[in-house]
């Protein structure tokens, strides 16, 4: 658990700002980039499959199942959406949207530590899908270098920081809400990934 800190820590600092600074080529022709966008499209697939696996958890564990009944309390929570508006825009931008999905996992990362807490019986899938929603990063942060693409860091702050629960049932509908806004995300993300692949 210690590692996937530091990861989150280290890619935090290099990666989202990397891949915001510089503008992205048109590669969408690129034999290797085609197969990039291909093994990360199978990759979001199994991390969606990971998180549906865990929402399932959640509503078999604690009865909550449906968003619409929760709506009152998650304004009261104020769990965030991790945006990605650059990925669904009329005027997508492949370097923003990968700027964004960059930062969005790392949310995720960070945020899942509070489903670790609910849910013990399912450490290992919990604690992969915070390795796989790290390695998806490094992915793409890899295939952005290997296009020759400059890098600058910045400092990352306040990313994947945790809300504050004030009750036991408070943090249950917190962790429902963080696997249905992450379970939106990698969808949003999967459907720009499959964009650039047909380009």
């Amino acid at each position: 658990r210690c590692c996937l800190t530091v990861l989150a820590v280290v890619l935090g600092a290099v990666l989202c700002p990397a891949l915001r600074a510089a503008p992205l080529p048109e590669f969408s022709g690129d034999q290797d980039f085609q197969l990039f966008l291909r093994k990360n499209l199978e990759f979001t697939r199994k991390l969606r499959g990971d998180v549906a696996a865990l929402q399932r958890a959640v509503c078999d564990t604690f009865q909550l199942c449906e968003e619409e009944e929760l709506l009152l309390v998650r304004q009261h929570l104020g769990i965030a959406q991790a945006p990605l508006e650059q990925c669904h825009s009329r005027s997508f931008q492949a370097e923003a949207c990968f700027s964004q999905i960059c930062a969005g996992l790392l949310h995720y990362h960070g945020s899942l530590a509070s489903v670790l807490e609910l849910l013990p019986a399912h450490t290992s899938l919990v604690e992969q899908l915070q390795l796989d929603a790290a390695n998806l990063s490094s992915n793409i942060q890899q295939q952005m270098e290997d296009l020759g693409l400059a890098t600058v860091t910045y400092p990352a702050e306040g990313r994947g920081a945790l809300p504050a629960f004030s009750s036991r049932f408070h943090h249950q509908v917190g962790g429902f809400f963080i696997l249905a806004n992450f379970q939106r995300f990698l969808e949003t993300a999967y459907r720009a990934l499959r964009h650039l692949a047909r380009r």
